[in-house]
């Protein structure tokens, strides 16, 4: 079924808040922590913006709403700043390209309370990072929300939502594709992979999405992929992820760099995953002619 919806829940799924509430953003790059600011705003609720110092690639974009900096490195003053400011909850939005540097970590008395929690998270990835941040905010009193609580439109939903659907042959690449992101997800390493022709050919790693698409326009020439066409890029949620921080999302630089690669459509877990400048992306698919398709999840969509 082919539809121009990107929801995948009704309204009803959006977080209620309650009046009074204050909502922060701990904002990263891309388009994500704005469109999170602009649906806060609308729903009466204007963010406070904590920007994470040297992430974010849009801070005009910030100019209407309270805001202030944050190094990586003082993570230790956050709680502090948020009871400044009456947060009572708090949203993880946007890309962050790299991890603190523990050496240059500012001690604080509750940080140092949490440190071995943090050692031991970094060990284990990101996803172990952001269970450990979530769950210690929480318990100091600050409500950690996923941005597709509060944007629920940005969720996306089950089935074709583009004009174009995936041909039978290239279900074959779906399948492919979903299987090896569960299992770079599961070691933590990763949400994407590309499959072309029934195999996978390249994952997602510490580069990122791009990285990855760039990769597999690059193997376009290699010898074992001479021939072959379409190909499909398939994102997911790792398995047991924390899903109100990192979920796995698309936009309209997806859609080109797919195009790029010579991909015939992009394949994302429903509710487990976002769309980005929804309009946009799905307008973009459309006049270049690839599918993007919301698959079943096969976890919860709250993760929790």
């Amino acid at each position: 079924m082919t539809t121009a919806m990107t929801r995948a829940e009704p309204a009803e799924a959006r977080l209620a808040l309650a009046p009074g509430s204050r909502v922060g953003i701990i904002a990263g790059g891309g388009s994500l922590p704005v469109e999170v600011a602009e649906g806060l705003a609308k729903q009466g609720h204007p963010p406070f913006i904590i920007l994470a110092k040297g992430e974010v690639d849009r801070e005009a974009d910030f100019a209407a709403y309270e805001q202030a900096t944050l190094a990586l490195e003082d993570i230790g003053s956050l709680l502090p700043l948020l009871k400044r400011q009456g947060i009572s909850h708090l949203v993880l939005a946007g890309e962050i390209r790299r991890r603190p540097r523990l050496t240059k970590i500012r001690p604080t008395p509750g940080l140092l309370a949490i440190i071995p929690s943090v050692i031991i998270a970094l060990a284990r990835g990101d996803d172990g990072l952001l269970k450990v941040l979530t769950r210690g905010l929480e318990k100091r009193g600050i409500t950690v929300v996923g941005a597709h609580e509060i944007v629920a439109e940005l969720t996306a939903g089950e089935g074709t939502l583009t004009a174009t659907g995936p041909k039978q042959s290239d279900w074959r690449d779906i399948e492919a594709g979903r299987a090896a992101a569960k299992a770079i997800g599961a070691l933590d390493i990763g949400q994407a992979a590309v499959a072309v022709g029934g195999r996978v050919i390249a994952l997602e790693g510490i580069e990122g999405t791009k990285g990855l698409l760039e990769r597999t326009r690059e193997l376009r020439g290699h010898g074992r992929l001479a021939g072959k066409t379409r190909g499909v890029l398939v994102k997911c949620a790792k398995p047991g992820q924390e899903l109100r921080a990192d979920l796995p999302s698309i936009g309209p630089q997806t859609v080109e760099a797919a195009h790029a690669a010579g991909l015939a459509g992009i394949a994302v877990e429903a509710s487990r995953s976002l769309i980005l400048e929804g309009p946009t992306t799905l307008a973009r698919a459309n006049a270049l002619g690839l599918f993007i398709v919301g698959l079943p999840a096969t976890e919860p969509a709250d993760g929790r």
